[in-house]
């Protein structure tokens, strides 16, 4: 890897940090580590990170305050932001992706979900090109063509339905909040009762997926949000 991406590591426990810069660097990136959120803060000015990973419980500071002050920041609006936490908390959770964390991890996590995540994060850096085309498992959607199939067969949603999926599908890996999902299709003054994104996306499962009960696309991350299996597609 000539140009290796890399990662800010914010975590105060040092046998933490030491275990996951090791095996970040042992998967090929450049890893820089901070103890505390101040130190944090600072480094991520001076050296723009490619991907910052934030523990939430820092000595210092809050991790939520780190990231409401990088987001501020014009040159780090796209930096993308994975919390790494002992934190369970529904509204915890909620907090830190509303405030401009791109995802998050809860500890304890295994080596090759926490890479995933960091390859989705980076995905997600640029927009969407032209002639992208989403594929996983047996479906497909067409962005240009506004087409989706499931096994070679074409799916109708209404438009709705369709926005929200291809919202979904857009960000796949990612946790989208209720809150920001309804904010973008439905628009700010959008009732925040959750009733109507709920019936859209049953009707959504009901249309892709084989058991609605058991989804193997669309997930639900109870209290927080919903992810989209991640795209197959490069």
């Amino acid at each position: 890897m000539n140009n290796p991406i890399h990662i800010l590591l914010i975590e105060d426990d040092k046998s933490v940090s030491t275990y996951t810069s090791t095996t970040l660097t042992n998967s090929g990136y450049k890893v820089t580590a901070a103890f505390t959120g101040k130190e944090g803060l600072s480094l991520t000015a001076s050296l723009c990170p490619d991907v910052l990973l934030l523990d939430l419980g820092l000595p210092d500071l809050d991790g939520l305050e780190v990231i409401q002050q990088i987001r501020s920041w014009h040159s780090c609006t796209d930096v993308p932001i994975i919390v790494i936490s002992a934190r369970t908390a529904e509204e915890e959770k909620v907090k830190a992706l509303e405030m401009g964390a791109d995802d998050y991890i809860t500890k304890p996590f295994g080596n090759a979900e926490l890479i995933a995540r960091i390859r989705t994060s980076l995905r997600h850096r640029h927009p969407r090109t032209q002639g992208q085309i989403y594929r996983a498992k047996d479906l497909e959607i067409d962005f240009d063509k506004r087409r989706i199939c499931l096994s070679g067969r074409e799916i109708h949603l209404t438009q709705i339905e369709y926005q929200l999926l291809t919202l979904l599908a857009e960000n796949s890996g990612r946790v989208l909040t209720y809150h920001y999902l309804i904010q973008t299709i439905w628009g700010p003054y959008a009732d925040s009762n959750n009733q109507i994104l709920r019936v859209n996306m049953a009707n959504i499962r009901r249309k892709i997926e084989k058991n609605p009960a058991q989804p193997r696309y669309v997930f639900t991350e109870i209290g927080i949000g919903y992810r989209m299996l991640e795209s197959e597609s490069s």
